[in-house]
């Protein structure tokens, strides 16, 4: 692969402008594609194989054109003070506001009027109007949100409270200015890193037209795929990571390469030959992780995970192909001004690290391994148990998808939520709908069973359809939404119900969801972490490196999802980070994540223990190999990682919950996983075990194809100055 990939870098050097020229032609390309691309409209959310998915294929079947999955929304009055909404006045406003409603848009399928659907309050002091719609969220127009404003905006006017709550209003999440700062800091680390702006723009650019072609490939695209509202946001957020951080290591190489008297050419080969094929295998892993979403078999979820794995590809093909032509535009700016200086004063044009180590001063890097070295096994306890104090929280995580409740207070759709809170009881936001598939006896007595059990504030009577063969109870429960009551309410009536009863809505929906992820969880992690475990024993010819790598991500995750449990659902340090409202972790949340940051700390692993294997397999001891990785790797991953959390870290400020969990949780993995264990507990642990490390059956070694990361065929198919490494060679 190695000297596939130095070709690859050679030639994309020679023939820059064509290079250069085929990726501008696939931006424009995509961008005009995503400009006259119809408008995507549909965002359908659906849960293949439960009992709340099949309750609303049953609606669509037997009660056609009721919009069942369609959105609604609530227009919540309040009265004054002292006073009630049955005062003639105020019905008159409400009466006034049902009208207007009704005749604001031909997408409405009823509008409830309170005062004849009971929908008043005990004490008389909130009353709500039910909107519901043919089509689901993401295809409501305009004019029709517009004219939901409106009619609420107009009752609000006359002496009354009036707020809006319901899907009707959900809109693309906006990406705020935050998500700016990550990238101005990333190139504000990459200046440090490299000392040169053009070295520290390259990453910037090549990232950014990677996502480019990746989000507006997905624009285009959206509409015929029936992708969901976050599929490009996440896209944008790995992707970005990804691209800078594959293209900051392919730099570094060059610059390294040219430190050691190359000619650009070969360096750019090299570079490509050797951290590219690091950069093919880290983005493997990332690639895998995602697209095993699929085994959740929740289309959305795939969706998202292909959409993803799709802008993770182009990174890398950008990486081997456009990097390299880039560098043969740049020249020397390339190198920092002190090394170019020295270049012309005579000298060699060594790097900042290597001229430090040549004048006899370790970097940060190889002191910082030397202590590991020396201490391997306070090191490891140190890492393990901090780790997992960090990762205590997750033992209380509790389950669900966010709703209006943890929206901010400034909100109407939070103020509505709270309004109907204190009006007619905490379990009023979570109804439960359940569908009978019989006639109306049937119906009847599953009202009775229902009435029967406990946990629930009101039981509708039944609602049949035409054909008298279907019909529809909703049940309110007693406590809020997500609670554990809420839960075994709904078990409790598919329990006491036939197979002919159903339950859905939003809450029963959501713990459908939660059970579908607990129990994908373990086939995903057996697959994801089997393929990986795979791709790294190619890697490292080794076994129990790539144990290692697994059990070291593992506790990372779980210390990053303790962190979200904390921060989320405790509400330690929820101010700092904007959460407004605590509530249940999202649904998908411990599987996104064990899917994200396994790739994302795989490729910590390969660029750092890939310079440790180079440095072994070229003769140096363990020992010596692990303070090698780390004298040429350390800073280089570092910065990658500062990069990395500062890109996630934009995305907290966005107002959409779950982006905003996202990114905290991402950020927080590759804190803990980048920092802590590929830094600090794989370096004692490969000091702890020596020559043991690097140990392979000799009948897998005989099977396993030799794919040559570390580059040993370049020496025989590359010439020109410098072609046997010297910090090789002195070992």
């Amino acid at each position: 692969m190695a000297t596939f990939l130095y070709k690859l870098g050679r030639t994309a050097f020679r023939r820059r402008r064509l290079v250069a020229l085929l990726w501008v032609a696939l931006l424009a390309l995509a961008g005009v594609g995503a400009a006259t691309a119809p408008t995507a409209t549909s965002s359908s959310f659906s849960i293949p194989g439960t009992e709340a998915q099949r309750a609303f294929d049953l609606l669509e079947e037997r009660f056609p054109g009721a919009g069942a999955d369609g959105a609604t929304a609530r227009v919540v009055f309040k009265a004054p003070e002292g006073e009630k909404m049955t005062d003639p006045a105020h019905k008159a406003v409400v009466e006034e506001t049902v009208a207007a409603l009704r005749s604001g848009s031909d997408q409405i399928v009823q509008v409830t009027d309170p005062y004849t659907a009971h929908a008043v309050s005990q004490n008389g002091s909130t009353a709500y109007v039910s909107v519901s719609y043919k089509v689901n969220a993401m295809e409501l127009t305009d004019e029709t949100r517009e004219a939901l404003t409106q009619a609420g905006l107009g009752a609000q006017g006359k002496g009354l409270t009036v707020e809006v709550g319901g899907d009707a209003l959900q809109t693309m999440p906006e990406q705020g200015a935050s998500e700016a700062i990550g990238i101005v800091l990333a190139g504000i680390v990459l200046v440090v890193t490299f000392g040169s702006l053009v070295a520290a723009g390259l990453p910037l650019l090549t990232a950014i037209i990677g996502v480019g072609i990746g989000v507006s490939s997905i624009t285009a695209l959206a509409d015929v795929l029936d992708l969901g509202t976050t599929t490009s946001t996440l896209a944008s957020m790995i992707g970005l990571a990804v691209g800078i951080d594959y293209a900051l290591f392919i730099v570094s190489r060059y610059r390294a390469e040219l430190a050691e008297g190359r000619t650009k050419e070969d360096a750019a080969g090299r570079a490509v030959g050797t951290a590219g094929s690091a950069v093919v295998f880290a983005g493997l892993t990332v690639v895998i992780a995602l697209v095993g979403l699929a085994v959740v078999n929740i289309p959305m979820l795939t969706k998202m995970g292909f959409a993803a794995a799709g802008t993770v590809v182009i990174a890398v093909l950008i990486a081997l192909t456009l990097i390299p032509a880039l560098l043969g535009f740049a020249g020397d700016k390339v190198v920092g001004r002190k090394q170019r200086k020295a270049a012309k004063d005579g000298e060699a044009a060594k790097s900042g690290e290597a001229a430090a180590e040549a004048g006899g001063k370790p970097n940060g890097g190889t002191r910082w391994a030397r202590f590991v070295i020396r201490r391997p096994l306070m090191v490891l306890i140190v890492g393990v148990l901090g780790l997992g104090a960090i990762a205590v929280p997750a033992a209380s995580l509790e389950m669900g998808l966010p709703d209006d409740g943890v929206k901010p207070t400034s909100t109407t759709e939070r103020r509505a939520y709270d309004t109907l809170s204190d009006g007619f009881g905490p379990g009023f936001n979570g109804p439960l709908l359940v569908v009978v598939d019989g006639d109306k006896a049937t119906a009847d007595r599953t009202v009775s069973t229902i009435k029967g059990l406990g946990g629930w504030a009101a039981v509708t009577p039944a609602t049949p359809n035409k054909a008298g063969d279907a019909a529809m109870i909703t049940v309110v429960p007693k406590d809020r939404p997500s609670s554990a009551a809420t839960e075994d309410l709904v078990h409790d009536i598919r329990d006491a119900t036939g197979d002919d009863v159903l339950v859905t809505g939003a809450t029963a929906m959501n713990i459908d969801f939660s059970q579908k992820m607990n129990d994908a969880l373990v086939p995903y992690l057996a697959l994801v972490v089997g393929l990986a475990f795979v791709l790294l024993t190619l890697v490292f010819r080794s076994v129990l490196v790539p144990l290692k790598a697994a059990l070291g991500f593992l506790l990372s995750v779980v210390a990053a999802l303790g962190a979200v449990v904390a921060v989320f659902q405790w509400g330690w340090l929820g101010g700092l980070f904007g959460v407004e409202q605590t509530g249940p972790i999202m649904s998908m949340m411990p599987i996104f994540m064990v899917g994200v940051v396994f790739g994302l700390a795989m490729d910590y692993e390969v660029f750092l223990v890939t310079r440790m294997r180079e440095a072994y397999v070229h003769g140096q001891r363990p020992g010596e190999a692990i303070v090698t990785g780390f004298r040429h790797s350390a800073r280089v991953v570092t910065a990658a990682a500062v990069i990395m959390i500062a890109v996630f870290s934009g995305f907290i400020g966005m107002d959409d919950q779950m982006v905003k969990m996202i990114g905290f949780g991402l950020a927080a993995a590759v804190l803990f996983d980048a920092f802590v264990v590929r830094m600090a507990i794989v370096p004692a642990v490969l000091a702890l075990l020596g020559r043991k490390a690097w140990w392979l059956p000799k009948w897998l070694d005989r099977i396993l194809p030799n794919v040559d990361v570390e580059g040993e065929g370049l020496a025989e198919s590359a010439g020109g100055p410098g072609a046997a490494k010297p910090d090789l060679v002195k070992a």
